[in-house]
């Protein structure tokens, strides 16, 4: 297993890392981090280790190794090595041989014991998206496209004047989003505020999971894509810190909503989280569907 001999995701060390993570303490996977293992394992089992919340710093065959410069330029290097506050909440899935288990925090009309908010309201919003800004936002559903049947939607607009939290239902009505078009002559729009922890929680279930087909990209990259998207959804620059991430998500509103429109599909692979930035006059919109 550590020399990373069995996979068949297609994803090198990251399904053998979850797998070992899934089953093992830090205590008994130690022998991975001096042993013959490859660095790509390494860094991913680290990281599947930290969602677990296993004291990785304590044990020293793992903190010496996570220590070592030369891990300095892996992608995944740029992950703390404990949780965040709004990490803490998420769930994990449980991976088996060829199997896993998973609750999912989405699906087709998740929020439909919620009242519908079908009034809109007279906001002034200018779309500001920009190809980068789009692909770093979809940064949790990227198999969801690469691998499945996936549509995306991610904008960002800049708002004329500040939004208060409970008018973010009928202002994504008036945005001319693709995701509720037609939202008039249905059901309505659904939703209901969300916590940043249930924010991220979304976002990673969605990076660790994948879509409809693929195998998404298990815990750790999971984990970076998921603080990719974040990052990206609450205006964080390019060179801020998780914490810092952290923080800009702790001030800003977050509502979860579907609709039952075309563009979802309505199988079990459907969200949309909208984050309205601290000073309520930016509002980012990421919306995910897949279906089978």
């Amino acid at each position: 297993m550590v020399a990373s001999a069995f996979d068949s995701s297609g994803k090198g060390a990251r399904y053998p890392a979850s797998l070992l993570a899934t089953g093992h303490a830090a205590e008994d996977l130690a022998p991975a981090f001096t042993g013959a293992a490859s660095d790509e394992l390494r860094s991913c089992l680290l990281q599947e280790l930290v969602l677990r919340g296993a004291p990785v710093a304590e044990n020293p065959a793992i903190a010496t190794w996570a220590a070592a410069p030369e891990r300095l330029g892996h992608p995944l290097s740029w992950l703390p090595l404990t949780l965040s506050g709004i990490e803490s909440e998420a769930a994990l899935p449980s991976h088996g041989v060829g199997s896993s288990g998973w609750a999912m925090p989405y699906g087709p009309s998740s929020h439909r014991s919620v009242a519908m908010a079908r009034d809109t309201i007279a906001t002034g919003a200018v779309d500001t998206t920009s190809p980068a800004q789009a692909a770093a936002m979809a940064a949790a559903v990227a198999t969801w496209t690469d691998e499945s049947n996936g549509r995306v939607e991610a904008r960002v607009f800049d708002l004329t004047e500040p939004l208060d939290a409970g008018s973010i239902p009928g202002a994504l009505l008036t945005l001319g989003l693709e995701c509720l078009a037609g939202v008039e002559e249905s059901s309505g729009l659904s939703g209901a505020m969300r916590t940043p922890a249930e924010a991220w929680w979304v976002l990673f279930a969605a990076a660790s999971t994948g879509g409809a087909y693929g195998y998404g990209a298990f815990g750790a990259y999971g984990r970076l894509a998921t603080w990719r998207s974040m990052a990206a959804l609450v205006g964080s620059p390019e060179d801020a810190t998780p914490a810092e991430i952290e923080a800009r998500a702790l001030d800003c509103v977050w509502y979860g909503f579907d609709a039952d429109t075309e563009w979802f599909e309505q199988v079990a692979w459907d969200f949309g989280l909208a984050a309205l930035s601290p000073n309520r006059r930016r509002l980012t919109v990421l919306a995910a569907t897949d279906t089978d």
